[in-house]
């Protein structure tokens, strides 16, 4: 019983948590668009993109266009999806909308500067955006057309959203002239990247294999001075088809100097790769080793 209401109440700060980020990442997204970049006639890929310009031209509410276009994606994704997906998405694009609306009558831009426009609105967008992937929700229809398109045509997602925002892009150049599409396509990597970040996070950490005659004299090392887990891997040479014991850790990018210190001293010929983690879960022990 009392494992139940846990598991509930687990559950219900999880929703919580989830629809505070779908109501802040649209806050955000709205904040760059309206602040830095629409005032500027810089567009963002995607739906966003193409209602920027339909608002431009046609003079209709940008939050509201943003919203209608989407439409269509919503219920493609209703059936290709599912149910959670579409409803995280409506809310978030309803968000999006609605503080559009908010910042487009109660704000000024910040700077007409085109770079600092460009760089500022990018980065922001980019948070905003990327909070909203993370907690399982959408601003861009795009995406989930390119996902259906991609099983049918048999082209990858990348490359529909890729010829999908070249387009897009193109429509910029010819409505607000080239200069400002070359800064448009610029948001959009610096939005990219961005998003990238705030998906994977700034852990800098590594992920380590040695391979050394000397494995457990270098992890009994590791765990002594640098307060590590270390784990034993058993593997065989392809060339020398002898049995090798390689050693597995993750360090910090601070660690990695003083790790590398440790291990040349030991072992000069020891191969070392190093690989980039984004996330890693768990604490450091000081304790017994695994050997698998």
């Amino acid at each position: 019983m009392a494992e139940s209401k846990h598991a509930k109440k687990e559950l219900w700060f999880s929703l919580i948590k989830k629809m505070f980020f779908l109501t802040v990442g649209p806050f955000i997204a709205a904040f760059a668009l309206e602040v830095f970049l629409v005032p500027n006639n810089i567009i963002d890929g995607g739906i966003v993109g193409i209602s920027i310009i339909l608002s431009y031209l046609s003079k209709i509410n940008l939050g509201l266009l943003i919203f209608i276009i989407n439409i269509p994606f919503f219920l493609l994704a209703f059936n290709k999806i599912g149910k959670k997906f579409v409803i995280q998405t409506f809310y978030a694009i309803a968000m999006l909308s609605l503080f559009i609306n908010l910042f487009e009558h109660n704000s000024h831009p910040t700077t007409h500067d085109l770079l600092l426009s460009t760089v500022f609105g990018g980065i922001i967008l980019g948070t905003g955006v990327g909070l909203v992937l993370k907690n399982e929700g959408s601003l861009d229809g795009t995406e989930i057309m390119s996902l259906v398109l991609s099983k049918k045509f048999g082209f990858s997602v990348g490359e529909i959203i890729m010829a999908f925002n070249v387009f897009i892009y193109g429509a910029s150049g010819l409505v607000f002239g080239w200069n400002k599409a070359m800064y448009a396509v610029l948001t959009y990597f610096i939005a990219f990247r961005v998003i990238d970040i705030v998906l994977e996070g700034l852990n800098s950490a590594k992920s380590i294999r040695v391979i050394s005659e000397k494995a457990y004299e270098i992890g009994d090392e590791l765990l002594e001075k640098l307060d590590i887990g270390v784990t034993y891997l058993k593997g065989v040479g392809a060339y020398s088809g002898t049995e090798k014991t390689l050693i597995y850790c993750v360090v910090s990018r601070l660690e990695m100097a003083k790790m590398k210190e440790i291990i040349k001293k030991i072992d000069p010929s020891a191969f070392i790769s190093v690989v980039d983690v984004h996330e890693a879960y768990g604490g450091r022990t000081k304790g017994s080793i695994d050997k698998i």
